[in-house]
């Protein structure tokens, strides 16, 4: 075999250690930049060279395909004395089709690599149960995930030809022929998605209170108006809310008028005031009027039949009674919202599969859960997930969850095939540990034996995965799940100067629940953090886009600069959102920056970060959408555990930072998460950028806007040139 390792001399003590570690469990707990990747690959090709493994015996786990193939390519560059794969990798002539076969020819041309088992979690049970789930199942079965897959891969041959969202959207729309289901979805995304009814905090209500949407779009100011109006809509029938009306001696607002009928409506509620008077001028003026009470729609039948009685009976003979409800009218419009639903529905099941609940038990507690939208939630969504169940059993489709379940399943019920495997994988390698799932660890011990090795690399400061199910306390506790553990911490970071490492510590420092470890950079600068805060969102995109420029002309490329958001919005709005937009100011200056959410960033690095929407509140980061109650039913929330995610996440977004880092803000609403990080390592700056037309002056230290006369920067104290 041609060598293909770098000496172990390359490697830091700690790395090191790892890597000629003979324990049967060991985990290393790798910080931000401080080469996981690099001492996962060099254990691989330690024990096939210094200990004679046949790759055969060893098994690499990783979570996405993207991991898996950067772990291929790293070992191709290994053992590639020629660099040439390494120069295809960067060519942007060539296409990714055409990498992906290069890689697999240089796969086959190197037959240690080719010889070792690299695959995600998916695509090893994937093939687990194509070839032994014949003996528990049809195993003539296709994956349906959130995606569809052109990679030219054994999982991909067999992929659905349908997205998870698509079925489920599919069977929502199929549902929407019962018009009941129909108008309480409707009542849902009115109430609860695009109103946010019951939901958001007092201070978001009008003075009077909260408002009601009916289907038809009229704000009305109790439920049981909203259920009088949403009748009328049902039944076709016209009526003004609140019409002004003056008989006699004042004007007043009855609550509903129906012209077909000359007849209005006065709904009581043990909140409302004496309506003598207004019953008076009604006499006066030979008015038909008609008192409904709150009490009677407690029982939704009953006041069903009052409505009848009360309306249809006035109407004109030729007056049309029913009104044909469709999908297609009912939601034109609705589109984003439904498919908010839709994504929430797709969570709760992904949730449910992870914690292995049964959906009997999900519904009684979610029936007796004390909050109405919560209620809500479930009915309208359980008959889905039985519908996606039964869907994906009548196609033999398995989702990525079911993989694994299916997986764990077989092993328990046939030892013979649980042992084919363990007999098999006398090594197994696991990358980003932290986040694991319940049913990841399952399958994972399932596989070992006391003779098996266990190589887990991960960060428990980077776990952001917790509404996929991950659980971090796996990491943090690892010497619990895995008895007789090691465990080994990487403190070098190689990525980011001092300033970002040094507030990155700072930030997860204020977390409970993790493993304490203090990172340090190989890397000095100058360059301290810059926190704008400008006095709104136009500032603040004018400010990043001024300073792009600024980083085009000083000779850094677009894949240099990384822009990073908790939420799509915060880049990009949409076109129809009135809002100010960074996509939109870029694509004016014809700029194209790198965008993505913070999630999406994971493993990527960048010369130069900006972070937007580092406000509080509302739509702001740190943004808990976990604690939402709908979830809770499913996995009881802990608000400091969540609060510690989005912090993870926070120190996530810092980390990809190589050179600079640009932290972006509201004057006044400045996220708690930069209160966080000492002055120390910050220059803030809220001063308005200057005309276009003028030169603005920068520190050309620590990149703070100066003044025209300013001499000495007065927050580095740097000379300036007085330009």
């Amino acid at each position: 075999m041609n060598p293909t390792k770098t000496d172990l001399s390359a490697l830091n003590d700690k790395q090191r250690e790892a890597v000629i570690s003979e324990d049967k469990r060991m985990l290393v707990l790798a910080g931000a930049g401080s080469g996981k990747t690099k001492t996962l690959l060099q254990k691989l090709i330690y024990l096939i060279e210094e200990k004679g493994v046949s790759p055969s015996n060893i098994l690499a786990i990783t979570f996405t395909k993207n991991a898996a193939n950067e772990m291929i390519d790293r070992l191709i560059i290994s053992a590639d004395t020629t660099r040439q794969y390494e120069r295809m990798l960067v060519d942007k002539r060539l296409t990714k089709l055409e990498k992906e076969k290069e890689r697999f020819n240089q796969q086959k041309k190197y037959k240690w690599i080719d010889g070792l088992t690299i695959r995600t979690f998916h695509s090893f049970c994937y093939s687990i149960l194509r070839h032994d789930g014949v003996n528990e199942f049809d195993n003539k079965f296709k994956i349906i995930g959130d995606e569809k897959r052109d990679e030219e891969d054994d999982l991909s041959k067999n992929v659905a030809r349908e997205t998870v969202f698509e079925v489920f959207h599919k069977l929502l729309i199929s549902q929407c022929e019962d018009t009941d289901y129909l108008l309480k979805l409707k009542r849902y995304i009115l109430d609860y998605i695009i109103y946010k009814v019951h939901k958001q905090e007092e201070k978001f209500f009008p003075k009077g209170g909260k408002y009601f949407s009916s289907l038809d779009g009229v704000k009305v100011r109790s439920k049981s108006e909203q259920f009088i109006a949403d009748w009328f809509y049902r039944h076709s029938i016209k009526y003004e809310y609140e019409p002004l009306l003056n008989v006699k001696d004042f004007a007043f607002h009855p609550d509903f008028y129906i012209p077909a009928a000359n007849l209005y409506i006065e709904h009581v509620s043990d909140k409302s005031y004496s309506t003598k008077d207004k019953e008076e001028q009604f006499k006066k003026g030979n008015l038909l009027l008609v008192k409904t009470y709150e009490n009677m729609t407690k029982d939704s039948a009953l006041f069903n039949h009052t409505l009848d009685k009360i309306v249809k009976n006035r109407l004109p003979s030729n007056y049309h009674k029913n009104i044909s409800l469709t999908y297609r009218e009912e939601f034109n419009g609705y589109h984003e919202n439904v498919k908010d639903f839709v994504t929430q529905i797709i969570r709760i099941t992904d949730m449910i599969k992870v914690e292995n609940i049964d959906l009997k038990t999900v519904s009684e507690n979610a029936r007796k859960d004390q909050h109405e939208r919560v209620r809500n939630f479930y009915e309208l969504a359980i008959p889905i997930i039985e519908k996606y169940i039964n869907y994906c059993t009548d196609k033999s489709y398995l989702d990525f969850n079911d993989l694994i379940s299916r997986s764990i399943s077989l092993f328990r019920n046939y030892s013979d095939i649980a042992n084919k495997y363990k007999n098999k994988y006398q090594y197994i390698l696991v990358d980003e540990f932290q986040d694991v799932n319940n049913l990841q660890v399952d399958l994972i011990k399932l596989l070992l034996t006391d003779q098996t090795q266990l190589f887990c690399v991960g960060d428990d400061w980077q776990s952001i995965y917790g509404f996929r199910g991950s659980n971090v306390s796996y990491i943090i506790e690892f010497e619990n799940h895995f008895p007789k553990s090691k465990v080994v911490k990487l403190n070098l970071n190689y990525r980011s100067t001092q300033h970002i490492v040094g507030a990155s510590n700072e930030v997860i420092k204020h977390n409970k629940f993790k493993v304490d470890k203090e990172l340090h950079s190989s890397k000095k600068s100058e360059h301290k953090i810059v926190v704008y805060a400008g006095n709104n969102e136009e500032d603040n995109i004018q400010f990043c886009v001024d300073k792009v420029k600024e980083l085009l002309k000083e000779g850094l490329t677009n894949e240099d600069i990384l822009f990073l958001y908790r939420r799509t919005h915060m880049f990009n709005p949409g076109t129809y959102s009135g809002k100010p937009s960074y996509l939109k100011e870029f694509y004016k200056e014809r700029i194209k920056v790198q965008a993505k959410t913070i999630h999406a960033s994971k493993g990527l690095e960048a010369k130069v970060v900006f972070i937007l929407g580092l406000t509080e509140g509302n739509g702001g980061f740190p943004d808990i959408w976990l604690e939402d109650r709908i979830f809770q039913i499913i996995k009881k929330a802990n608000h400091d555990l969540l609060l510690e995610e989005e912090r993870r996440l926070f120190y996530v977004a810092i980390t990809r930072a190589k050179e600079k880092l640009f932290l972006i803000t509201e004057k006044g609403n400045e996220s708690g998460f930069l209160k966080e990080i000492p002055d120390v390592f910050t220059v803030k700056t809220s001063m308005p950028l200057k005309s276009v037309v003028e030169k603005v002056i920068y520190c050309q230290k620590c990149f703070s806007q100066l003044e025209k006369l300013w001499i000495v920067c007065p927050y580095c104290g740097q000379k300036t040139n007085g330009d």
